[in-house]
């Protein structure tokens, strides 16, 4: 029984360890500010999967009402960042973070 258990969790924690993978490259790699909030959303979804998994193998409810919380923030998240990334572009005309000249310290 704990053997199966187990290796869901191993599974479950393989794709987490895939998305926060993919969600660093995301942020790394593309210069696109709509991209890069896509992939720190990515990396907060492999939390809130990480974080079930584990309240599932603990048999703990907690873990799972805190990914609800954490599922909300991230849509603020996400409404702030656009809001942001709008006004960026009605000032220079351009999504590419690279561009955004008067935002460097």
């Amino acid at each position: 029984m704990w053997t199966i258990v187990m290796n869901e969790l191993i599974d479950y924690l393989v794709v987490s360890i895939v998305m926060i993978s993919v969600g660093i490259y995301g942020i790394i790699v593309k210069r696109n500010a709509i991209r890069m909030i896509f992939s720190i959303e990515i990396i907060a979804n492999a939390v809130n999967l990480t974080l079930i998994a584990f309240s599932r193998y603990l048999s703990d409810v907690q873990g799972q009402v805190f990914t609800l919380f954490a599922i909300a923030i991230a849509a603020a998240e996400i409404a702030v960042g656009l809001g942001i990334i709008i006004i960026a572009y009605r000032l220079y005309r351009e999504i590419d973070v690279a561009e955004y000249r008067s935002l460097k310290g």
